[in-house]
């Protein structure tokens, strides 16, 4: 190895160690800042000698620890979901929603709020991920009508086509059921729902993926070189794009179902993390993992703190920065960070 990549080896785990420190301390703030009062010492007791008895101990654990692991998670699902579809697709701007899972999520929430009201939010988190996981199936039937390939352009095109359709579908449900509000809440996006049962039901599914998506990150970056230089190297192009949407099924619909469909998350952190890593992805996908959680945990708090003793929503948070940032992408034509 030369000194050059030995230097940029040393240098991408130093991101890393960095990275995940820096995520460790975000975490610790994130359980002090909220509308009551809490400090370290309380935060260690909790952990270590819980009392249910003391009211600020309750709200460490059963509000502020599930909600900030909640952010890491989501954070990491969003962002390295995001980092997988722009390399198979090879399309800088592609997120997880170009997937259809955020429409296929919403439409199943809508479903539930007028058909099921009283359905807790457990119940939500698991439907929202069987509509996510539905519109993922139908995409993939229809890309696979005629025993055409599963290529790039027409998966984001059949992708883009159903989530107009079930967003269509969603606007339906909510003016006739007059549940629109309810519905707006969720689609803007918040973590402030997350309960330790939630967890329980979404955080192991969201674990799997991020395990799978770092053994995929080679698989990723050889898909990134084109068709023709993929299947040159001996990979088997066709099954290993569908098993990168599984897991972005897995990665997206679990994210998703937990907080909504926070936008510019997996259009934005894998674009920031080659700026850091270079273009590899099997640096860039856990490298948005830690980018992802980073910026999740930031924007949680500046939610808490922007509009207090109010909420701001989360993905309004991340629009301010997410939209001057989409277009700066487009403008200058796609190119990642060099």
């Amino acid at each position: 190895m030369s000194e050059m990549s030995e230097k940029k080896r040393h240098r991408i785990w130093a991101f890393f160690i960095v990275g995940c420190i820096v995520v460790m301390i975000t975490a610790v703030f994130s359980v002090l800042f909220g509308s009551t009062k809490i400090a370290v010492d309380q935060i260690l007791s909790a952990i270590l000698h819980p009392d249910l008895n003391d009211y600020k101990q309750l709200v460490i654990r059963e509000l502020r620890i599930p909600r900030t692991i909640g952010c890491i998670l989501v954070g990491a699902a969003f962002a390295s979901s995001g980092a997988i579809m722009q390399g198979v697709t090879k399309n800088p701007l592609a997120d997880s929603g170009l997937l259809g899972v955020n429409a296929g999520a919403s439409f199943a929430l809508a479903l539930c709020l007028a058909f099921l009201p009283g359905l807790g939010f457990s119940g939500v988190v698991l439907f929202s991920f069987l509509g996510a996981a539905a519109s993922m199936l139908l995409l993939y039937c229809l890309m696979s009508m005629k025993n055409r390939k599963l290529d790039p352009v027409r998966l984001v095109l059949g992708g883009s086509a159903i989530s107009i359709f079930l967003t269509s579908l969603s606007q339906a449900v909510s003016i006739f059921y007059n549940i629109g509000y309810d519905l707006t809440f969720w689609t803007a996006g918040g973590v402030a729902g997350i309960r330790a049962k939630q967890l329980y039901l979404a955080g192991p599914v969201i674990g799997l993926g991020l395990i799978i998506a770092i053994f995929l990150s080679g698989k990723v970056s050889v898909l990134s070189l084109g068709e023709d230089a993929a299947r040159g190297l001996g990979l088997d192009v066709e099954r290993s794009r569908v098993f990168c949407l599984m897991i972005v099924l897995l990665l997206a619909g679990g994210a998703v179902a937990l907080a909504g469909p926070v936008a510019f998350v997996g259009l934005m952190v894998p674009h920031v993390m080659q700026y850091f890593v270079g273009a590899d992805y099997r640096f860039v996908i856990p490298a948005s993992m830690v980018g992802g959680a980073f910026f999740m945990l930031v924007a949680d708090i500046l939610s808490r703190v922007m509009n207090a003793p109010s909420e701001t929503p989360i993905g309004l948070v991340f629009s301010i920065i997410g939209v001057p940032f989409f277009i700066w992408i487009a403008r200058k034509g796609g190119k990642d960070f060099d």
